[in-house]
């Protein structure tokens, strides 16, 4: 067992420690522990530092330790940190809430619930929509990612790591395959399954709802057709179903809008909320029509530490971050930014073969690929390239179906130098 000295500056220690003491199924991806961040960059304990293009997995899009969320924090501490909103009410709650239900793309009277994680935000949303319609079928799609509770976890459409080994999932889930030019579906494939669905396994009118990511997250940052989300939003209407939109990594101008879902034309009846959400502070919600969201009864939903006060306050600062700095208008700049720039590694022939570059605003990704202009996925070379670009000094995040995708979530705070620093070390990590 590793020698238990709190005074360790390196990581290598502090890995065994970890390996020793936390357990194997939660799983990392680098060996360096943070001492410090500011904004879109990160010290480890050895003193190395880090452009940060993962951001927490899109929690940072306001970057670490924004001035105005730290200070909004500080000064509720000085009030008070916890007293369980169904125990004693608190303002920033209510606030918080007003002000989401005011900006979330959602037809008529809004109202919202809040949580800690996306897990239990996605969770709740599927509790809300059984208790509206009376119903329990869910249908969610291929790639989607919505979690790792037990519900989420069944929802989730992909088996390895999140469900291998962990048991039965929870009945009455479906999933249909989501269209994407990489698997060959295509919008009309994934209605003519859903349709093969409401004919083989469950009447529409036992579903209770159907959940989607706009763009899917650990799927490989794939964009739903407008054509497809307009379909969905037609037969929810036509069937009474419930359409939830899963904006836990979508959400909070990732995609260079507030909401994803403002990309489309039509509307979703629940959004889910988290990550960016609170600039770093662990919050979740579920916004969604006044008329499904009062369908719980009381005591049915809630949380000893939902909607945390700190995080509550640090979630009201990230808003006026987003005015203040235009932050929306950054998003759309960083990810031309970004994807100019990886076109152009993309016709280099010094570089692993990258393809399918893609996503709104700065929800950007690529493909590594076997031979360059193919469609071949080459998961091994990914992870040499992950790898490769923390000994270098870049925080870098894989995702996707076939393991090959390399996203970029860098803090939409970010400066240009900054950017451009860690697109440098993106393209020497790509080196063949």
């Amino acid at each position: 067992m590793a020698k238990l000295d709190a005074k360790s500056r390196s990581n290598a220690d502090w890995l065994a420690r970890r390996n020793a003491a936390v357990v194997r199924g939660i799983g990392h991806s680098s060996g360096i522990f943070a001492a410090r961040a500011e904004n879109a960059e990160l010290w480890d304990i050895e003193g190395k530092r880090y452009v940060d293009f993962g951001g927490g997995i899109a929690v940072l899009n306001t970057g670490h330790r924004h001035p105005k969320v730290m200070a909004a924090v500080q000064a509720q501490m000085e009030k008070f940190t916890h007293t369980c909103f169904q125990v004693t009410l608190y303002d920033v709650y209510v606030e918080l809430a007003e002000r989401l239900n005011a900006i979330a793309p959602i037809s008529g009277p809004a109202k919202t619930a809040l949580f800690s994680t996306g897990a239990e935000a996605t969770e709740n949303a599927v509790k809300i929509a059984r208790a509206a319609t009376g119903r329990a079928g869910v249908i969610a799609f291929t790639g989607g990612f919505h979690g790792r509770t037990i519900v989420a976890m069944s929802m989730t459409g992909k088996v390895s790591p999140y469900k291998k080994g962990l048991g039965p999932a929870q009945p009455e889930i479906y999933h249909v395959p989501f269209p994407t030019a990489s698997s060959g579906v295509t919008t009309e494939d994934a209605l003519k399954y859903l349709g093969f669905l409401f004919k083989a396994d469950i009447d529409p009118a036992r579903v209770a709802a159907i959940i989607i990511e706009p763009v899917q997250g650990e799927g490989g940052f794939h964009m739903a057709p407008p054509e497809l989300m307009q379909a969905l939003r037609s037969l929810c209407d036509q069937h009474g179903i419930v359409l939830i939109a899963d904006e836990v990594q979508t959400g909070y101008g990732r995609t260079g809008k507030m909401f994803a879902m403002e990309h489309y034309s039509v509307k979703p009846d629940l959004i889910c909320v988290a990550k960016s959400l609170a600039g770093g502070f662990p919050l979740s919600g579920v916004i969604g029509r006044a008329a499904i969201m009062d369908a719980a009864d009381p005591g049915a939903l809630g949380g000893t530490y939902a909607g945390n006060p700190l995080a509550c306050a640090a979630a009201l600062a990230v808003l006026d971050v987003f005015e203040e700095e235009k932050l929306l208008d950054r998003a759309n700049a960083m990810g031309a930014r970004l994807k100019a720039r990886l076109e152009a590694m993309s016709r280099s022939n010094t570089v692993a073969p990258i393809a399918g570059i893609r996503g709104p605003g700065a929800m950007v990704a690529f493909d590594i690929v076997r031979v360059r202009g193919s469609d071949e996925p080459d998961a091994e070379a990914t992870k040499r390239v992950v790898s490769r670009a923390t000994e270098l000094g870049l925080i870098l995040l894989s995702c996707g179906v076939n393991a090959n995708t390399i996203r970029i979530l860098t803090p939409l705070t970010a400066s240009d130098a900054v950017i451009d620093e860690g697109l440098e070390l993106l393209e020497a990590a790509l080196k063949i």
